[in-house]
């Protein structure tokens, strides 16, 4: 079995698979022969890149445990959660009960304790053809096999398309491109990692060191001989970009022309269900100004798929949702054709008469560079001619908020009824206003840095609004908003402290006039805000379950994260080496239990009112603290507060109590 991906022919041959029946018989990433008897029923997942292709090929009900690192697709939440990827909780994973246990390489040493209590599974793939490989197999184990085929097909055409526009890259123009990993040392993956099979497909020249592995040290040496004209990492690594302020590390092309780039780390880190989209999105920033060119386009700009949304209201003839090619990457956009031209009010376009179509556009990360440089008017113009769309009577918003993750809700009382259309992404671009700084100046026409977030939203009621009605309705859709990030305790990307989100900074509502009995109000007071509102807050919480995978009951350690509280940072003030790896793991083992966890998640609240100046006097907090770190470590042990200015006051009081006391439980054992 072969696939052809970009420039490299990758031949499928590390995992191999005999028999597509049960029993079922294969080699396994350790070389390990396995054989399955039947479908699993029980299933445990300690890697997030099986945990995200598990539930992408729709096996969500025999998984019964997963890591708290596994946040998506949005399946995963409510999910119980094991620990760690990097240690997870063993007792916990026995109580489960598994039939069947997927682990790493980084697992080795708790195969011991995990054999006999279940079938275990690695499938650790070095390449994407190994990855397709995996979902093939996990298709077959689960009964998924069509899903499983979707999957990659759908990765094979990202792939697909970057092979075809990187051909059009003079081979001395290719770039070299190395990944970023590491914090206190550069380091990076090593010759046959996956990583380095993602930056060979998306047309970037790798290194090669002559060193295998996840990951590897880098001297000064090999990485001035290698000179990167591109780096990137995902997120946890801009820790490591002190590293590249020193002399000599500074001196290479990518840190001189300012080429150093972010991606997720759900992207970056994980061989997955994703592999495709990452390698079109990193080629696009790699090669950005040749992809831009409409004489490198390579797939015409046209409609190439259409999907009805359900969407009950007289005056809607047609609710779709439309894919599209746009620049050679796919598009998507709902779009609600009127039976007859309306008035809408829209944050983008203002109050816009003769409206036949009101639309809501996602185009997708690769392109943001590509289109951002257009500037409003000239993306619009792009996008609707693409859609084949009529400019004048066309009311439009963007996002980079997928149109598969749109959530759709009606809220109705008597014969009035109203629906809100809802897509949200909240994670990099939230923001609070009143409290968080606005970095664009019109006036001067800076650019603002490309967002990973947006809330749009498109309401409709059966009624007819009147322009009041639909102005005032645009802030009881706001309130709705801003009350559902809120209560979700969706925390400002930009500041920390007290700072819950109010929304994210490039937002848009579009209200339509409707048809039906004359409406002139919509505040809060009347039954339409209300209905607004409520369609509106029910909204933005799915879509950002859809889009993040954020719910209002998720993990701690979810929570924490948002917060900017790192395990690895705080563990490594209390111990070193080894002794920092066993009390994170301890400290992570307390909080899958519900009453530390809810210790935690109680002073967040108690944080948030502190900070805020609601709460004056917090020597209770103290005395708690005291209590709890007993509790674990037993009398006399000396609390010690987390040292981190991203970390309020209240809730490091809290997460020293757990440290505080864990440590000196492991000490304790020791003796």
């Amino acid at each position: 079995m072969k696939w052809l991906i970009g420039i490299v022919s990758i031949v499928l041959l590390p995992l191999q698979v005999w028999a597509a029946e049960f029993p079922l018989h294969f080699t396994d990433g350790s070389g390990k022969e396995v054989t399955i008897q039947r479908k699993p029923t029980r299933v445990v997942s300690m890697v997030p890149s099986i945990t995200e292709i598990l539930l992408r090929i729709g096996a969500e009900e025999p998984l019964k445990g997963i890591t708290y690192h596994s946040t998506r697709p949005h399946q995963a939440a409510g999910k119980e959660i094991i620990g760690g990827f990097f240690s997870p909780d063993l007792d916990k994973v026995a109580l489960l009960q598994p039939d069947l246990i997927f682990y790493a390489d980084l697992h080795t040493d708790a195969i011991p304790q995990l054999a006999g209590k279940a079938q275990l599974v690695n499938l650790s793939p070095n390449s994407i053809a190994e990855t397709f490989e995996h979902i093939t197999l996990l298709g077959q184990i689960f009964d998924r096999e069509d899903e499983a085929a979707a999957v990659i097909a759908e990765q094979q055409r990202y792939l697909e398309v970057i092979s075809k526009k990187v051909a059009q890259i003079p081979a001395d123009k290719r770039v070299r491109v190395m990944r970023l990993m590491g914090r206190s040392a550069l380091m990076a993956p090593g010759d046959d990692s996956f990583q380095n099979d993602y930056i060979r497909a998306a047309g970037g020249i790798a290194p090669e060191f002559g060193k295998d592995g996840n990951i590897i040290s880098v001297s000064l040496d090999e990485w001035q001989q290698f000179n990167p004209e591109v780096v990137y990492g995902c997120g946890g690594d801009r820790k490591a970009l002190t590293i590249l302020d020193q002399p000599g590390w500074k001196d290479v092309e990518a840190v001189k022309n300012n080429r150093v780039y972010f991606f997720p780390c759900a992207l970056t880190c994980r061989a997955a269900s994703h592999g495709g989209y990452f390698v079109s999105w990193l080629a696009a920033r790699i090669y950005g100004k040749a992809f831009g060119q409409p004489e490198n386009f390579v797939l015409p700009e046209q409609v190439v798929d259409r999907k009805p949304v359900a969407v009950d209201v007289d005056y809607i003839n047609k609710a779709e949702i439309l894919e599209s090619d746009i620049k050679d990457f796919r598009n998507k956009t709902v779009a609600l054709h009127l039976s007859e031209p309306m008035t809408v009010v829209s944050t983008i376009d203002g109050q816009k008469e003769n409206v036949t179509t009101v639309a809501n556009h996602y185009f997708p990360a690769p392109s943001w560079g590509l289109g951002h440089k257009q500037g409003l008017a000239a993306l619009r113009e792009t996008t609707l001619n693409a859609l084949e769309l009529d400019q004048q009577s066309t009311a439009m918003m963007f996002t980079g908020a997928n149109m598969d993750n749109l959530a759709v809700v009606t809220k109705s009382y008597k014969e009035m009824e109203v629906t809100a259309l809802v897509t949200a992404g909240v994670l990099g671009n939230a923001v609070r206003m009143g409290a968080d700084t606005g970095l664009f100046y019109e006036p001067d026409s800076l650019e603002t840095r490309k967002k990973h977030g947006t809330i749009n939203i498109i309401l409709l009621s059966n009624m007819q609004l009147s322009p009041r009605a639909m102005t005032r309705g645009i802030i009881s859709a706001t309130e709705g908003k801003s009350a559902a990030l809120q209560d979700m305790d969706i925390r400002s990307s930009y500041s920390y402290g007290p700072n819950q989100a109010t929304g994210t900074g490039t937002d848009n509502i579009t209200v339509i006039e409707g048809r039906g009995i004359p409406i002139d109000s919509s505040g809060g007071h009347t039954k339409m805000g209300e209905l607004m509102a409520k369609a509106v807050y029910e909204g933005v919480q799915q879509a950002v379950h859809k889009q993040n995978g954020v719910v209002t009951k998720r993990p701690v350690f979810q929570r924490l994260k948002e917060r900017k509280v790192s395990f690895f940072a705080i563990s490594n003030e209390f111990a070193k080496g080894e002794g920092a790896s066993k009390l994170r793991k301890e400290v992570e083992s307390l909080l899958l239990q519900p009453r530390y966890a809810s210790f935690i998640k109680a002073l967040m609240a108690i944080s948030d009112d502190f900070e805020k100046g609601l709460v004056d006097d917090i020597g209770a907090v103290d005395y708690w603290c005291k209590a709890i770190a007993e509790e674990i470590g037993g009398k006399g042990v000396e609390l010690k507060n987390i040292h981190d200015d991203k970390i309020a006051l209240v809730v490091g009081k809290g997460l020293g109590a757990l440290f505080s006391g864990a440590a000196k439980k492991i000490k304790a054992q020791e003796k």
